[in-house]
């Protein structure tokens, strides 16, 4: 187990540099993994490169866009391949380069537009009054620190102290809402967006969704979308402890075991649209100071079938003719766990706002199969099939580097079946997660293949 790789001496600031926390995506590596394996440094544990700028790397299972990202900052050609098409806008856009003054100038227009279009809306007048009554109830009955001391302490029983407490300022917002006559839960609740986000927030973002769509410069257009889709995330009816894993949708007053008071569902996406459409223009910009020249794009089809030469010409002839001339030089990627994460679900949200069309059923190794013995088969051959549909595109001695948490011991499998050779692994322990049990031991290997000799 190699401490090197896990990376402990690198701030969460550093692990989500520039256009890597353009948007959440839960199961990305993070980028100083890939540029260990990409870059020209050398160390007692890496005693070789494998990569150089001007080459081509591809990733087949490109999700977030990490490899492409840091590829560019290495002046590094790179393919991605996605069977999401969400997923490919987030990697396209975080490779993209936009014209920053026309960035910058159209989303400080679309806030402006957002606070002077709802201004007067009476949720708006509700929702301060209410914030200001919470505030001083949570002063006087979960004062900071001694609140938690208490509790840590033994001194106060948390569940039944903050159960009453809630029930008596559900009375005081239901008093509010009287007062102002808000409507807070959306009439229709058949779909994702209707369920999920409170009326006012719900009418707040088809407003910007609206403005947004009809921006003419794909790149300004694609970046204020991902904003937007990051500002409905955050926006979601549910407490900021299920953030990641929704359970019920929440629209009254509810204790906050994350922050140890009351905390109350959000009724306007205000302050999130201006935070994220302006840290947009600042990510992208940065990024754009650090990357190198070379090609990077994310082409959405399945990595089992993907005609990779055709399909990236379609989208830039230049880097085909690239691709043509010179091969892959070797694969850098993460392939999908068996049944650990629904990848299409994580972002049901976008999908119903854009209108995309979801491939959840061509997911490798998707949740609702599970984790059980044919499920394990069907990803070995589905990740053989990615494998032996690259190959054709690779260079002579190419190199292949995929991440993987491999409990059960597939890929020596994968490898053979794919008519290829494990040549060195690296283990690596995972430290740095969000997820609730992120506390629990854990950790990936990098197998190193190359071609059967």
């Amino acid at each position: 187990m190699s401490q090197v790789l896990a990376f402990t001496e690198y701030r969460e600031k550093e692990r989500t540099k520039h256009v890597h926390r353009l948007h959440p995506y839960k199961g990305k590596f993070i980028p100083q993994l890939v540029e260990y394996f990409l870059d020209q440094h050398t160390d007692d544990l890496k005693q070789e490169t494998w990569f150089s700028p001007g080459d081509v790397v591809l990733d087949p299972f490109c999700g977030s866009g990490t490899t492409l990202v840091q590829a560019g900052e290495l002046g590094i050609h790179a393919i991605g391949i996605e069977i999401s098409e969400f997923n490919t806008l987030i990697a396209n856009t975080k490779v993209s380069q936009p014209d920053l003054l026309e960035l910058y100038a159209t989303a400080l227009r679309l806030v402006d537009l957002l606070e002077a279009s709802t201004s007067k809306e009476t949720y708006l007048k509700f929702d301060m009054e209410v914030t200001e009554a919470l505030s001083e109830f949570n002063r006087q009955h979960f004062p900071s620190p001694g609140y938690r001391k208490s509790v840590a302490n033994g001194q106060i029983d948390e569940k039944e102290y903050s159960r009453g407490l809630v029930r008596k300022f559900v009375k005081t917002w239901q008093q509010y809402l009287s007062k102002y006559r808000v409507q807070i839960r959306q009439e229709e609740r058949d779909d994702f967006l209707s369920y999920w986000f409170a009326a006012p927030i719900r009418k707040e973002i088809q407003l910007l969704s609206n403005k947004i769509r009809v921006i003419r410069n794909v790149s300004v257009r694609n970046a204020l979308t991902l904003a937007l889709t990051r500002t409905l995330r955050s926006c979601r009816a549910t407490t900021h402890a299920d953030l990641a894993t929704l359970k019920s949708p929440v629209f009254e007053p509810y204790y906050c075991r994350k922050h140890s008071k009351i905390c109350k569902p959000l009724l306007t996406a205000r302050k999130w649209w201006r935070r994220y459409a302006l840290d947009s223009f600042d990510r992208i910009s940065e990024y754009q100071e650090l990357r190198k020249p070379s090609y990077q794009v994310c082409i959405t089809s399945d990595a089992r079938s993907a005609c990779i030469d055709s399909e990236i010409r379609a989208v830039d002839g230049g880097f085909g003719e690239l691709i043509e001339k010179q091969g892959v030089r070797g694969i850098f990627s993460s392939p999908p766990y068996v049944g650990l994460i629904d990848y299409h679900e994580q972002h049901a949200y976008a999908y119903e706002l854009l209108g995309l069309s979801r491939r959840d059923q061509n997911e490798i190794g998707k949740l609702s199969d599970g984790q059980g013995r044919n499920a394990r088969e069907d990803y070995v051959e589905s990740i053989v099939q990615v494998l032996c549909n690259c190959k054709p595109y690779l260079a002579d001695h190419y190199d292949i580097f995929l991440v993987a948490n491999d409990k059960w011991d597939l890929y020596p499998s994968i490898a053979e079946k794919s008519g290829m050779q494990i040549v060195k692994r690296y283990e690596r322990p995972v430290l740095f997660r969000t997820e609730k049990n992120r506390n629990s031991p854990y950790s990936e290997t990098i197998f190193h293949m190359r071609a059967k000799t």
